[in-house]
């Protein structure tokens, strides 16, 4: 393997291109948590022909839904033979995958990342039988300080583990060339998304190294996040070409638009009072800081920004039209229901979209799916409302263990979800399992406090605010996260207590 150190960068990424192999049988996991006051549990599914069985891992072994913590165990040494590097890595089972022979499935039916979503409910990680997944885990947040030479690395699995799942006790050796790289052309690989959901795990505001993990993290201004590339993709350095576009694909499967109806609705509005319906649930807020108003608010006074999520429970995806008349600014909005079988049996009226013309959106939005609000100690008092408009988009994976899960959603980037200025319809989904992350780093993702005085108050985030989106349940729409602003004018200071057994600041 030949890696590439930039002269900007501290390290480099131990991209050693190991894979773990699956055999007669899938790799398949689920891994759930039955509340933010209970630990993750992970449960390996054992598949004999009709039969299935389940073994539950060790307790604590699992404390996350990013991966197996600790899989991985690289030794680097140089030239000499002296160790300089000894790190471990996690072992996403849903990493970059290929098959291992032609009879092996043509395609895996598992999601395509792992969440590191800090609100994650539950997963599902899985390799094909015959196919083999990528190891390496791609830390951008913690690159491995090796000047240019040459290096050897010795890679094994750790021994928890290969008692665990039998596996064998191979410790393969990778030659490894470091060189120095003056160039421009790697600058763009580290922004890409490390694995969501997503992407994601992804947000609208993408995930880079300033953000690492999976899923999802700050995304420049509609950046697309797609799931994570092959390791060979990678490597080809070419950081305009990631993503497909005229002239050039690099296989990172950039879903397409999904296609509105061509026309309105017609005939009598409603949907039959049995038909499936999406499920709106908030997150708590997260990534909660004070910033200075340098993305996009008035420079000079302080803000109180933070990320948030609204996701489908189901069992239905959420379906909404917008239809633009010639000559009209907004868009009237419609909500589509389907039958079991996926045929339209009733739509609603739900609002309007607008067309968003600030850096970091332009596109769609539809406006009567969340609202934020700062509210008082006591939660009496609104004391300042956020963003109201929505481009929806599958950033994240919540929990992909509800019925009628997608484990596959489309439109998981804002590039595609969402239109352009000229779009006469949009159709925005959000499916069943999936939830919209928008980042703290988004335009307008913030509450002016400037003059509010310290003390505790409560970030609320409100799903389907005007309850014009028909669901299977309201009641679960709102949730509260805890802030304590302190300090003077002008450095300000929050603190976030954690949620329950969350802490995610």
């Amino acid at each position: 393997m030949t890696l590439d150190r930039y002269e900007w960068d501290s390290g480099v990424v131990l991209d050693l291109g190991t894979y773990v192999t699956v055999d007669d049988a899938p790799l398949e996991f689920k891994v759930t948590r039955k509340s933010y006051k209970d630990p993750v549990v992970a449960r390996q599914i054992l598949r004999d022909g009709t039969s299935t069985r389940t073994k539950t891992l060790p307790a604590g072994l699992v404390k996350d839904f990013a991966g197996l913590t600790g899989f991985l165990n690289v030794t680097l040494t140089d030239a000499t033979g002296k160790e300089v590097s000894k790190t471990e890595g996690a072992f996403c089972p849903n990493n970059a995958s290929g098959r291992l022979r032609p009879d092996a499935p043509a395609t895996s039916h598992y999601p395509e990342s792992c969440s590191t979503n800090p609100w994650t409910l539950g997963s599902v990680w899985g390799v094909e039988e015959g196919w083999a997944a990528n190891s390496s885990q791609i830390d951008y947040d913690r690159p491995v300080d090796l000047p240019a030479g040459e290096y050897t690395a010795k890679v094994s699995v750790a021994e928890r583990y290969r008692d665990l799942f039998d596996i064998p006790d191979d410790r393969p050796t990778i030659k490894v060339t470091v060189r120095e790289n003056h160039g421009g052309g790697g600058a763009g690989l580290r922004a890409k998304a490390s694995g969501s959901s997503a992407h994601h795990g992804g947000g609208h505001g993408a995930h880079t190294d300033a953000q690492a993990s999976h899923h999802y993290g700050p995304r420049g201004a509609d950046a697309p996040t797609p799931p994570a590339l092959s390791h060979a993709l990678e490597d080809r350095g070419a950081a305009h070409h990631l993503g497909d576009g005229p002239g050039h694909t690099d296989g990172s499967r950039i879903a397409p638009a999904l296609t509105p109806n061509t026309k309105r609705p017609a005939g009598r509005a409603g949907a039959p009072a049995n038909v499936p319906k999406p499920d709106l649930r908030s997150l708590p807020a997260w990534d909660i800081a004070i910033t200075d108003g340098e993305d996009g608010d008035a420079p000079g006074k302080e803000y109180l920004a933070f990320s948030a999520n609204v996701w489908n429970a189901g069992p239905a995806p959420l379906v909404v039209d917008g239809f633009r008349s010639p000559g009209k600014d907004l868009m009237d909005a419609y909500q589509y229901f389907y039958d079991a079988n996926g045929k339209q049996v009733g739509y609603t009226p739900t609002g309007t979209m607008e067309w968003d013309p600030r850096l970091g959106h332009e596109h769609w939005h539809f406006t009567d799916f969340a609202s934020y609000r700062l509210l008082s100690e006591d939660q009496t008092k609104e004391v300042r409302s956020g963003k109201e408009a929505f481009c929806l988009a599958n950033t994240d994976a919540i929990d992909y263990t509800v019925k009628n899960a997608n484990w596959k959603p489309r439109n998981t980037d804002l590039s595609t979800a969402c239109g352009q200025q000229n779009s006469i319809s949009v159709r925005e989904v959000l499916d069943v399992g999936s939830g919209d992350t928008y980042t703290q780093y988004r335009p307008g993702q913030s509450f002016d406090v400037t003059d509010l005085p310290n003390g505790t108050y409560y970030i609320q985030v409100i799903a389907n605010p005007e309850k014009r989106l028909q669901e299977t349940n309201t009641d679960n729409n709102i949730a509260l996260r805890k802030v304590i602003l302190g300090g003077e004018p002008g450095a300000r200071t929050v603190v976030v207590p954690p949620h329950d057994l969350i802490n995610a600041p």
